[in-house]
């Protein structure tokens, strides 16, 4: 991943802007709940990862909608749509936890040091902004919260 400070001055400065985008988050807990070692965590990322035969994301900004991905998924089943030509897909080829930790999940689950892990995950494009994905998260909250979800792992990409 490129880091800020190789960024040109305008790249740097638009991707800092898209953070004022998020105030009113104050980084508190909306609810309260289990202890870690009880919790049944998802994954959620915005690495713009789905299943061969998902359909693709589209294009960047337009983007804002989500593909869920199984629990079940191997490495291999998963593609990256990511349509930046900026972003750097080499971790990702190397080893998929890198943007979607599901072998990293699974093993804390194993060792106890989460409950369970969900039995879906979920992928945004992260090229969206962030508003504009708003209405797809509440939609997702719902699945989360069907799937008895209470903690979640984001995974900023």
């Amino acid at each position: 991943m490129v880091r800020l400070a190789d960024l040109t001055d305008g790249e740097r400065d638009f991707l800092l802007g898209k953070l004022k985008e998020l105030s009113g988050f104050d980084g508190r807990p909306w609810v309260t709940g289990p202890p870690i070692n009880k919790r049944r965590v998802a994954i959620v990322t915005t690495a713009g990862i789905h299943r061969v035969g998902d359909r693709p994301f589209a294009d960047g900004a337009a983007a804002a909608d989500y593909r869920v991905i199984p629990g079940g998924v191997s490495a291999g089943d998963l593609v990256m749509s990511h349509l930046s030509s900026n972003f750097d897909r080499t971790g990702f080829q190397q080893d998929v936890n890198v943007v979607f930790p599901i072998d990293r999940l699974k093993e804390f689950a194993a060792e106890g040091v989460i409950g369970t892990a969900a039995d879906f995950h979920y992928s945004f494009m992260g090229a969206a902004p962030p508003r504009s994905l708003e209405p797809k998260a509440r939609q997702l909250s719902a699945l989360l919260k069907k799937d008895r979800v209470d903690a979640a792992l984001l995974t900023p990409v």
